[in-house]
C-alpha cells in the first residue's frame, strides 16, 4: 500500500494508462504526418505494439543482449568501487569531504564528453557481439555518484548506542561497520543500487552511441534513426523501458527480501 492507501499495482496500472494515453494524444495531435507523406516521429501506442507483434523479440534480442552485459559489468565494477570507497570513510572520517568531491566531480563530468575520451583510449568491441570496455566505462560513472552518497547516508544511519555498546567493549572502527553500520546502512544502499540498474543501462547505450560496438541498442537506434523507421525506434525504446523496470523491480525485491523490516513485514 502507498502513503495513500492506494495498493502499489493499481498505482502502477493507473500510471501506465495516464503514460499510454498521453502518448496517444500527442502522436494524434502534436505530431501528425506531414502533409504528402505517412511519416510521423512519434507514432502511436497502437502502431508500436504491432510492430513489436509482427517483429517479435529475436531480431531484438542480439543487441539487448550486448547492452545488458555491458551495463551489468558496468553496474558491477561501478558499485564496487563506490562501496569501497565509501566504506573507507568509516575507517578514516577525515577522508569523507575528499570522498565526497570525488563523488560529486564524477556526476558533473559530461557523459558525452567523457564517452569521446574513453572511445579513443579504451576503444570499441573487436568482434559484432562483443562487449565494449568504453560502454562499460560509461555505465560504471554513471552509477557512482548515487552508490557514494547512498552508501554515506546509510552508515551514518547507524544506532550511536549499538556503536557505543561496541566501543565499551573494545571494539574499533571496522567491528563497528561490520556489525552496526553494514546493517544500518542496507536499505540505503540497496536504494542506491536499485536505482543504479536503469542508470547503468543507459550509461550503456551512451557509450554504444560513441560507435563502442558493431551490435548493440546504441547502434540498432542509430541505424533505425537513420533509415527514418521511427516505429521500430520506438520499439526499441519501449523495450530498453521495460528492461530497465525489470532490473529496477528485481533489486526492490531483492531489497524487500534481505531487508524486511523496512517494509514492517516479519522475518521467518
Amino acid at each position: 500500500m502507498n502513503g495513500n492507501g492506494t495498493p502499489r499495482w493499481l498505482s502502477a496500472v493507473i500510471g501506465i494508462v495516464v503514460i499510454l494515453t498521453l502518448w496517444y494524444l500527442f502522436s494524434i495531435t502534436a505530431f501528425t504526418p506531414a502533409e504528402g507523406t505517412d511519416y510521423t516521429p512519434v507514432p502511436t501506442p497502437l502502431a508500436v505494439a504491432q510492430q513489436l507483434f509482427d517483429d517479435g523479440l529475436r531480431p531484438y534480442w542480439g543487441p539487448f543482449k550486448v547492452t545488458i552485459a555491458e551495463a551489468g559489468w558496468g553496474f558491477l565494477w561501478g558499485n564496487l568501487l563506490a562501496l569501497l570507497l565509501a566504506s573507507t570513510v568509516l575507517l578514516a572520517p577525515r577522508l569523507e569531504p575528499i570522498v565526497v568531491q570525488i563523488a560529486v566531480v564524477s556526476y558533473c563530468l559530461p557523459l558525452v564528453a567523457v564517452g569521446g575520451i574513453a572511445i579513443v583510449v579504451m576503444g570499441g568491441a573487436d568482434y559484432a557481439g562483443d562487449t565494449s570496455d568504453t560502454a562499460i566505462f560509461l555505465a560504471s560513472l554513471a552509477v557512482f555518484f548515487t552508490t557514494v552518497v547512498g552508501a554515506l547516508l546509510g552508515f551514518k544511519a547507524a544506532d550511536k548506542a549499538s556503536l557505543d555498546v561496541i566501543r565499551v567493549y573494545g571494539g574499533g572502527r571496522f567491528t563497528q561497520l561490520r556489525k552496526v553500520r553494514l546493517i544500518a546502512a542496507l536499505p540505503a544502499i540497496l536504494n542506491a543500487l536499485q536505482i543504479a540498474v536503469p542508470t547503468a543501462f543507459l550509461g550503456a547505450v551512451l557509450g554504444e552511441y560513441m560507435g563502442a560496438t558493431d551490435s548493440s541498442v546504441g547502434i540498432l537506434l542509430i541505424r533505425l534513426q537513420g533509415n527514418l523507421d521511427a516505429t521500430r525506434v520506438w520499439v526499441v525504446f519501449l523495450l530498453c523501458a521495460v528492461v530497465a523496470l525489470l532490473g529496477y523491480a528485481i533489486f526492490g525485491l531483492v531489497a524487500r527480501l534481505i531487508t524486511p523490516w523496512v517494509s514492517g513485514r516479519r522475518t521467518a
